[in-house]
């Protein structure tokens, strides 16, 4: 277009086409700064588990060189060896005695025999599963003409199909092994030779969750009264839907739930009015917003993070000291055991006024100073630990409980009713819970259905 054209255009017409240029100019400079990030995104180091919440099994894996320095296998120089032991009490005795001379055929029976070797060889024994029929008798009293009929014992009840020990097994390879309802069937047909349907599955698991639901009042109790809570979420799918996974940890008690949202109010229904003393977590909004007098960040994610910026801006000094700081904080507290206490508060006094140092310094790069804003924004929650020795520098605790979730998660895809995810929760917990005591997850799910059958006590 010339300026000739422009002249003989009207008022409104020039209006419209500036305007029209205008909205193109925005179009254009809005893609030119996606590329840019593109660019820029392009440009940062690759994320890993080192310096994000990537886990380790989507690393890069770099091929070995051809000629590595090759280890030698085996157990290092001086390493006590150690054998499996002996049990005191076999179940089972097997004597190999020579009856006749393998030479001479003479008969060995009566000559005196020495012990010249010993071996113990631990079997499973075959699990087929046992029937069990009860029959209940009715007698009519030949004096009033009373009808009696005896209750049968224990997990002899009438109702009952299968008994608790078989019950508690499908639960256990539902929960604990992330077993699908094909899978389970085929483990108690191959192992224990028993057939049970998809719907029989599923009326035992129904079971089980109504009884874990019933237990986890006491867990909810223990978590409200704690003066130290580890929290953590992670994402789930009901139904279709996107759910999250909420835990509570303390040194009591486990509690998991599953909602439908990541807000602070999950932590309020469940917190209720109780104010914690130290609530342990990472910087997620939600979880710095729970009622506690004081809080404490994450340092396992703190320094995922610094380590990525490092590896972004590797001249830059703030963040490695940064790092350094923190992985000496840690490891003052894991061995605050060896020194005195006067040294270690000593270096507790050093650590805080280089914090402070490294907090007043003057950042130029968007990222550390991203970071640096962090560290002030929540300056006191991050050294607690090193004032407290019930207090965890890290908040493992909770993402070792999350994590058969997460396996659980990957295996079985999703729940398919909210009421099945309110379940798992509440099995979960009660497991996690026992688990604190040192009770393996079969004998808590078998308490929970009841007694066993067999041996019979009649």
């Amino acid at each position: 277009m010339t300026r000739n054209d422009l002249a003989e255009k009207s008022h409104d017409e020039l209006i419209d086409l500036v305007l029209e240029q205008a909205q193109q100019n925005a179009k254009l400079q809005a893609d030119v700064d996606a590329l840019r990030m593109k660019l820029e995104k392009g440009k940062k180091p690759p994320t890993d588990s080192g310096n994000s919440s990537q886990p380790p099994s989507r690393d890069q894996k770099s091929n070995l060189p051809a000629k590595r320095k090759k280890h030698k296998h085996g157990p290092p120089q001086g390493h006590v060896k150690h054998e499996r032991e002996m049990v005191a009490e076999p179940d089972h005795v097997v004597e190999i005695k020579p009856v006749v001379c393998g030479q001479c055929q003479s008969d060995l029976s009566q000559v005196a025999m020495v012990l010249s070797d010993v071996n113990q060889i631990t079997e499973l024994p075959v699990a087929k599963a046992e029937v069990i029929e009860v029959r209940q008798y009715m007698a009519e009293c030949p004096c009033c003409g009373v009808e009696q009929v005896v209750e049968p014992p224990a997990g002899l009840e009438m109702e009952r199909i299968f008994g608790a020990r078989l019950q508690a097994t499908v639960v256990y390879y539902r929960q604990q092994q992330h077993m699908s309802y094909v899978r389970t069937q085929a483990a108690l047909r191959n192992l224990h030779g028993v057939e049970i349907s998809e719907g029989g599955i599923d009326k035992i698991m129904q079971r089980a969750g109504r009884k874990a639901i019933e237990a986890i009042k006491p867990i909810e109790q223990a978590i409200q009264q704690s003066a130290v809570i580890h929290s953590d979420e992670t994402s789930s799918r009901v139904e279709g839907n996107n759910y999250w996974q909420w835990v509570f940890c303390s040194v009591k008690a486990v509690l998991h739930v599953i909602r439908f949202n990541r807000s602070f109010d999950v932590i309020k229904e469940i917190m209720g009015t109780h104010q914690a003393e130290v609530w342990v977590s990472d910087c997620y909004g939600a979880q710095m917003m729970a009622a506690s007098k004081k809080h404490q960040l994450c340092l396992a994610h703190q320094l995922r993070n610094l380590k990525a910026v490092m590896e972004q801006y590797p001249k830059d000094f703030w963040a490695r000291h940064v790092h350094l700081l923190f992985r000496y904080a840690i490891h003052l507290y894991n061995h605050r055991h060896k020194v005195s206490e006067t040294v270690f508060l000593n270096q507790v006094a050093r650590i805080e006024a280089r914090f402070d140092l490294l907090l007043n310094q003057t950042l130029h790069q968007p990222d550390p100073r991203r970071l640096q804003k962090r560290y002030q924004k929540y300056r006191q929650a991050l050294f607690v630990f090193l004032y407290r020795t019930d207090v965890n520098p890290t908040n493992n605790v909770s993402e070792q409980h999350l994590r058969p979730s997460v396996i659980h998660r990957k295996v079985t895809g999703c729940f398919r009713s909210a009421w099945g995810a309110k379940s798992y929760a509440a099995m979960k917990s009660v497991i996690d819970t026992a688990a604190l005591s040192a009770i393996d997850p079969f004998t808590v799910i078998q308490n929970l259905l009841g007694s066993p059958a067999l041996p019979l006590r009649v």
